[in-house]
């Protein structure tokens, strides 16, 4: 990521893992820690410890195909995005995705009149975040990169990268980090990558 962004931001963290003993619990806490030591201000969301609940309901689902979209059942989590000028999702990719709940948090508050607004000239999406001026993303892959990358074709990448953040601001800055091969990972490579994380947010 280039350039410095703005003191004191407000910045998001999300992050989806039923264990507080996770390293990706771990990478959470260092993440805010870190924000808040920088003198930023953080919204830190625990999708697991809010129970927020991810399936998409009938009548969401039903007003979801025009700019009327039904968002009472998430109003306050779609009001901290739109006031936020930073989002950070932390996470572990399983079977080369996003945890159900994370994926369900996108599909309900991620939506018409939060995240985009439809067109109605040829119905094509138009970016709705302009707030968000820094989009990043801390997660975790059981699998080595080469299997990420060439066996499964990286598609959590692409989801995040290519689909959300393009609907974010049209300068937003980003960056994104993983760590490979959780399978076999040993306290050496845990704590070097926590460490890196912790300069990466901290030059935010």
């Amino acid at each position: 990521m280039r350039g410095a962004l703005a003191p004191s931001m407000r910045i998001q963290v999300v992050h989806c893992h039923p264990l507080t003993d996770s390293f990706d619990h771990a990478l959470f806490r260092a993440i805010v820690e870190t924000l808040e030591a920088s003198g930023h201000r953080v919204v830190a969301t625990d999708l697991y410890r809010e129970n927020f609940h991810p399936a998409m309901t009938e009548v969401e689902r039903r007003s979801y195909m025009d700019n009327d979209y039904d968002l009472r059942g998430v109003a306050d989590y779609a009001a901290i995005l739109k006031q936020m000028d930073g989002v950070i999702l932390c996470f572990p990719h399983w079977w080369f995705s996003m945890p159900a709940m994370l994926k369900g948090w996108v599909d309900r508050v991620w939506g018409p009149g939060v995240a985009f607004t439809y067109d109605g000239k040829d119905r094509h999406l138009k970016p709705a975040l302009q707030n968000i001026k820094l989009f990043g993303v801390v997660t975790s892959y059981g699998s080595p990169w080469w299997v990420v990358h060439f066996f499964a074709g990286n598609a959590g990448h692409k989801v995040l990268m290519r689909g959300m953040k393009p609907l974010c601001a049209k300068d937003v800055r980003s960056f994104y980090m993983a760590h490979y091969d959780m399978d076999h990972s040993t306290p050496q490579s845990r704590q070097a990558f926590l460490q890196k994380v912790r300069r990466t947010v901290g030059r935010l």
